[in-house]
C-alpha cells in the first residue's frame, strides 16, 4: 500500500516576511549599517501585514540581522555573537551544576582554534609587526606588580596577536569564548596561577611566534590553558 505523503505546513506570514527582508538586503547589496526601508515600505514591498512585518523584524533583530534604533530607523545589523554568548554561558552554567561541564568543551575548542591560529600567524613570516603585542605584555607586567593582570588586558593580548591574520570572524569567535568564560569565572573557584604565571605564559606564546617556532608556539598555547583546566578539574564530582 502506497503511503500518503504528509502535507507540508506553509510557513507563517511572519517567517515569510523574515525571508523577504533577508532577500531584499541581499538583492539590494546592502551592507552592515545601511538603512532599511520603513515598515510601511516593507509591507508594500513584501505584501504582508504590519503585524507580520513587526514580528519578522523582532526575530531578525534578535539574531543581529536587523538593528532597530528607535527614533532613527532600521538598519542592517552588524555581526554579533551576543546571543550565542548568552546561550552558551547559560547552558554551561547548568552543566557546571550536574558535573557534565560544557565549559570544558568550549575551552578545548578555543585551545584547538588558537593552536591553529599561531601556526597561521607564523606562516605569515618574520615581517609581521607584533609591536602592539609586546606593548600589551609590558602592560601585563606592570599590572602583575601592583595586583593582577586584568581581564581586559588578557583579552587584548589575544585580539592583537591574531589581528595580522585579518580575519574578523576570528576576533568575534575568540571574543565570544572569552565572554562566556568571563561570565562563569566566579563559579570556578580561585585561580591557581599567580600574576607572574599569567604574564609568563603569554610571553611564551609571543616569544615562540616571534621566533617562528611552531612546535614551541603550540606547546605555549597548550600551557596557557593549564590554569583554566585545573580550575575545571576541581569541579568534577569524585568517582
Amino acid at each position: 500500500m502506497t503511503a500518503v505523503p504528509r502535507p507540508r505546513h506553509r510557513p507563517s506570514r511572519a517567517v515569510e516576511a523574515q525571508e523577504g527582508v533577508k532577500e531584499l538586503i541581499l538583492q539590494r547589496g546592502l551592507v552592515a549599517g545601511a538603512p532599511l526601508p520603513t515598515e510601511s515600505e516593507l509591507m508594500e514591498e513584501l505584501g504582508v501585514s504590519r503585524n507580520s512585518i513587526r514580528e519578522a523584524l523582532k526575530a531578525l533583530q534578535a539574531v543581529g540581522i536587523v538593528d532597530i534604533r528607535h527614533g532613527f530607523g532600521m538598519f542592517v545589523g552588524r555581526m554579533s555573537l551576543a546571543g550565542l554568548v548568552d546561550e552558551l554561558a547559560f547552558h554551561s552554567r547548568i552543566t557546571l551544576q550536574d558535573g557534565r561541564n560544557a565549559l570544558a568543551n568550549l575551552i578545548e575548542i578555543r585551545e584547538i582554534l588558537e593552536i591553529g591560529l599561531v601556526q597561521r600567524l607564523i606562516d605569515l613570516g618574520p615581517d609581521v609587526d607584533l609591536t602592539p603585542v609586546a606593548d600589551v605584555i609590558a602592560r601585563m607586567e606592570a599590572e602583575a606588580v601592583v595586583d593582577a593582570v586584568s581581564p581586559e588586558t588578557d583579552r587584548l593580548f589575544h585580539d592583537l596577536l591574531y589581528r595580522p591574520l585579518d580575519n574578523a570572524v576570528v576576533s568575534q569567535l575568540l571574543g565570544a569564548f572569552w565572554d562566556v568564560y568571563h561570565q562563569l569565572r566566579d563559579h570556578l573557584g580561585a585561580p591557581d596561577e599567580t600574576p607572574d604565571d599569567v604574564v609568563r605564559r603569554h610571553r611564551d606564546i609571543y616569544t615562540a611566534v616571534l621566533a617562528g617556532d611552531k612546535a614551541q608556539a603550540m606547546a605555549a598555547v597548550y600551557a596557557h590553558f593549564d590554569g583554566v583546566r585545573n580550575r575545571l578539574a576541581r569541579l568534577r564530582p569524585p568517582t
